[in-house]
């Protein structure tokens, strides 16, 4: 039902019409951007839009941080209601079906260019999602950005003392944690991961599942749903090698993150958008690694893509993609990748690392590329970050803390998830 309202609310705003002005300032059309993350990768964003003003005398793009992902979604939900949006956001991948279907993005395939980027599919919306049934094409919505797939980082000088490599399946991720686990004084955990839904996608698809069937009906992986929560509890209640990190969110990634640099983990799971901040600040070699398999390999891809906002002036609107644009340029992809280690979105940038021998001096960059050829594409469903933030990372949470039956668990959560999902058709 809110999905509905808010569909309603924003078809009342545009019945009303009397669409904002387009803004100026010196001459220039202004496009404004909401953008969510601080520390390095905002430091990065905001060089690379000083830089975009500097070089052009048409557009003044000017960005705003708005909190996490899901703070800056509740924003831009009451903005857009408001007829009072920025011209572009970005918006993690769960989010993205959600807002096209409730038609408030812009289509961006016919602006100029649009269908010559040379985009990395896995990273683009075209690999990204799975496609209708009947096999057509959606309207292009979304744009690569900072995108990233889940990977595992070790520490390199406790895995040379111990004289041990990095884990290729998950009975290997298990023998290795517990030897690698110590208790006492110097006490270390084996392996560390928030408990995230993120992470638990990822090991549905290397369990061999999915988390909707081709129907829509939202199966949360059935058996290898169950499998990847039930192997998280071994870890932590029967072989007490992995700590749950304390926290929701941000906060758990970022208590695993100091766990894994002050040596308190051995072997952690967190995002490719990491790998400069704990190379950086690591005192001991961090080594990439491709995540473990159970049946297969497998990544869903994670970060943001771009969105322009249909109710924006054209002409911003066309201040923004030109923003776009430069940003899909390998300069700037380049930029953008190397000092954050989020991907390079595109074929040329990628061309020109390796032909300058980047790859060779930075062989965990090099991984988390690797791991492209096992992405499993999200469904394209409007309730699928409602399902991910209301129904199941709770439940995870709650599950792994307590040791509560997974298969109890799930199907509870598989119920409230079809539930969601009846409701909003």
């Amino acid at each position: 039902m809110k999905r509905r309202a808010f569909l309603q609310a924003l078809a009342l705003a545009y019945a009303a019409g009397c669409r904002r002005e387009t803004s100026r300032k010196d001459g220039r059309t202004v496009a404004t951007l909401w953008f969510s993350y601080g520390g390095k990768n905002r430091e990065v964003l905001l060089d690379l839009v000083k830089r975009f003003n500097a070089v052009q005398s048409s557009v003044l793009v000017e960005a705003t941080f708005q909190g996490d992902y899901f703070e800056a979604l509740a924003k831009l939900r009451t903005a857009l209601a408001a007829k009072a949006a920025p011209t572009f956001s970005h918006v993690v991948g769960e989010v993205v079906p959600y807002l096209a279907e409730a038609n408030v993005l812009e289509p961006l395939d016919d602006y100029e260019g649009a269908k010559a980027m040379a985009l990395v599919p896995a990273l683009a919306q075209s690999g990204a999602y799975l496609r209708d049934r009947n096999g057509a094409h959606r309207a292009l919505v979304a744009i690569p950005f900072n995108r990233s797939t889940p990977i595992m980082y070790l520490n390199g000088s406790i895995l040379e003392k111990e004289g041990l490599k990095a884990p290729l399946t998950w009975d290997e991720l298990r023998d290795t944690a517990r030897a690698l686990t110590r208790k006492g004084d110097d006490a270390r955990w084996g392996y560390e991961v928030p408990i995230s839904w993120w992470f638990w996608v990822a090991m549905v698809g290397q369990a061999g599942g999915t988390l909707m069937s081709d129907d829509g009906d939202p199966t949360l992986g059935g058996e290898a749903g169950e499998k990847a929560l039930a192997f998280w509890q071994r870890l932590v209640h029967e072989d007490k090698v992995m700590r749950p990190p304390p926290g929701r969110d941000y906060n758990a990634w970022q208590a695993t993150n100091q766990d894994f640099l002050a040596g308190k983990a051995a072997i952690t799971w967190t995002s490719t958008a990491f790998l400069r901040y704990l190379e950086e600040n690591a005192r001991f070699p961090v080594v990439a690694a491709n995540l473990p398999r159970d049946v297969r390999p497998a990544v869903p891809t994670g970060g943001t893509f771009f969105t322009v906002l249909r109710q924006a002036p054209r002409e911003e609107k066309e201040a923004a993609w030109s923003f776009l644009r430069w940003m899909c340029e390998p300069d700037q992809t380049i930029e953008w990748a190397t000092r954050t280690g989020y991907l390079p979105i595109t074929e040329p940038a990628i061309r020109r690392l390796r032909e300058t021998g980047y790859y060779a001096k930075h062989p965990n960059d090099e991984v988390a590329l690797t791991q492209l050829a096992y992405v499993e594409p999200w469904p394209w469903a409007t309730e699928l970050f409602r399902i991910q933030r209301d129904v199941v990372e709770p439940r995870l949470e709650r599950a792994v803390f307590d040791g509560s039956n997974a298969r109890t668990v799930m199907s509870e959560a598989r119920a409230v998830a079809r539930a969601r999902v009846a409701r909003s058709r």
